[in-house]
């Protein structure tokens, strides 16, 4: 299962099922449950009114506990401080970890296509410092170049090529790394 924000259930002309976590799903020989909405972050409920907590409660909180979760995002949290958004992951991660005391948990930072501004270097270490918190294994996307034709004409997400590349990145880390530690 993931929960995330744009780049995870897609947008623009890539669809759901086109979108990193999918490819990197059938790469894996996984079924996916993908939860959560655009604009969405930690903190951010976005134009939904959901943020990833409550994405958990109601799209993923009812199903059988999974072996994996991902936890995907932070790039909507830009107008949070670094804190809040430390607490919003923490709170989440701890929830995921009462229900399903035995699923292992792997949180992905804010992803970025382009170069990342300054502030999102803050989120996402508050994202990791969580993650490392709660025993979540943390993989990070920041800084990485994704190269030419992974962007949109937005600026923001990506094309197709550039899901193709996330999640290529995904299954080498899943793989070279495994789903990260087991729960405590």
């Amino acid at each position: 299962m993931i929960i995330g924000d744009s780049f995870t259930v897609g947008s623009g002309p890539v669809q759901r099922w086109d979108t990193y976590a999918a490819r990197a799903a059938r790469e894996l020989g996984w079924q996916l449950v993908t939860a959560g909405a655009a604009g969405t972050g930690f903190v951010n409920p976005g134009p939904v009114e959901r943020t990833f907590q409550r994405s958990f409660a109601e799209e993923l909180s009812w199903r059988p506990a999974p072996d994996l979760l991902i936890v995907s995002g932070g790039h909507n949290d830009r107008r949070t401080r670094p804190g809040t958004v430390n607490g919003a992951a923490r709170r989440l991660l701890e929830l995921v970890r009462a229900h399903w005391p035995r699923t292992r948990t792997v949180v992905i930072g804010p992803i970025w296509m382009a170069r990342a501004p300054r502030w999102a270097y803050g989120v996402r270490d508050a994202i990791a410092s969580a993650a490392a918190e709660e025993g979540a294994a943390f993989l990070d996307p920041l800084g990485r170049r994704w190269g030419r034709g992974a962007l949109l004409r937005d600026g923001v997400h990506p094309t197709h090529e550039g899901h193709l590349r996330l999640a290529r990145w995904l299954v080498a880390a899943l793989r070279g790394h495994g789903p990260g530690p087991a729960p405590r």
